[in-house]
């Protein structure tokens, strides 16, 4: 699989066969098999998240499962490094479990992925690593990590405290890194795709325009009130235990708003009650978006419909062809 025109390939497409310089970013209780498999199918570059499957032969069973589904087709696994999401600190047996298992990419996340930079280079793995501004990616280019992502201020999920632009960092990032590094946030059409690439990006990554594909594993009505919101509906809380997310709006988001400017030293225990995981995971299972801390990014102002991996992939090939056309006497 490559690219429709030369222009779009990238360190990433070559390094693993993609149709688009596109990584699918990894979204917590939903990135399984069949999301990956699917996106994978498609020419993206998907991850299971190992945090969603904490018990490793639950792991091993959905990466072989995705494997089975993908045709061929590459995808890795995202390992969020905070002690919170791998209880225990297990971290370094989910990266032997992943190296056993012969994945080749992994997506680090949540701290300095330093300590473990030897064990995944030893076994051929190309790591990944995520972060919300430029002055991470380069501590972590520093440390010798392959590629890293930027995911700044638009983005849903963990924006970071510093909460930097796409567009700045994308001027940061071309004048501050040597290795192949990717963009993230507010990212949601094939224009903004060539757009990226012209900075000097290998490529994008997208989460938010992924929230309403048919083969994500959510009740319809989730995926339908997504479609349905825009770009100003989203809101960012929890910067009060500098864990700063940014949500859908909802009367969840309404209420942690209100504690935290009412107690700026609320601390998360109090938070809890209002912000824990399987809140929101309800929302997947029931289409009730009104409650949990549902991550969506602002562009959900350019998610207009419910539709395939493959339908998604056809679109946004189009409209990078599009604009680069515009580019073009």
């Amino acid at each position: 699989m490559t690219p429709a025109d030369r222009a779009l390939h990238t360190p990433l497409t070559e390094r693993f066969g993609l149709r688009l310089p596109v990584l699918a970013g990894r979204l917590m209780w939903l990135a399984d098999a069949e999301y990956c498999a699917a996106a994978a199918r498609a020419g993206f570059l998907p991850f299971i998240t190992a945090a969603s499957f904490p018990e490793p032969a639950d792991l091993k069973a959905e990466i072989a499962r995705c494997r089975e589904m993908a045709e061929g087709r590459p995808f890795g696994v995202n390992v969020s490094m905070l002690p919170k999401l791998v209880p225990g600190e297990k971290t370094e047996d989910v990266f032997r479990l992943i190296i056993d298992e012969g994945i080749e990419v992994v997506e680090t996340s949540g701290r300095n992925p330093e300590p473990y930079v030897p064990l995944l280079k030893e076994a051929g793995v190309t790591i990944l690593h995520k972060v919300p501004s430029v002055r991470y990616a380069e501590k972590a280019q520093s440390v010798g990590v392959d590629m890293v992502a930027i995911v700044g201020a638009e983005c849903g999920g963990h924006p970071g405290m510093d909460l930097i632009g796409s567009m700045v960092n994308l001027g940061l990032a071309e004048r501050c890194l040597t290795i192949p590094w990717l963009i993230g946030g507010g990212v949601g059409t094939g224009a903004q795709i060539v757009a990226a690439l012209a900075c000097g990006a290998a490529g994008v990554v997208m989460g938010t325009r992924f929230l309403a594909a048919a083969e994500l594993p959510a009740h319809q009505g989730y995926k339908d009130a997504l479609v349905a919101a825009g770009e100003r509906d989203t809101a960012l809380t929890m910067q009060s235990v500098r864990n700063t997310i940014r949500t859908l709006r909802n009367e969840t988001t309404e209420t942690v708003a209100r504690l935290e400017r009412e107690n700026p030293d609320i601390g998360i225990d109090a938070l809890m009650p209002h912000v824990a995981g399987k809140i929101g995971r309800e929302a997947y299972r029931t289409g009730d978006v009104s409650r949990g801390m549902l991550s969506a990014g602002q562009a959900l102002g350019l998610l207009e419909r419910s539709e395939s991996f493959a339908e998604i992939a056809k679109t946004l090939e189009a409209e990078a062809l599009i604009a680069l056309a515009r580019l073009r006497p």
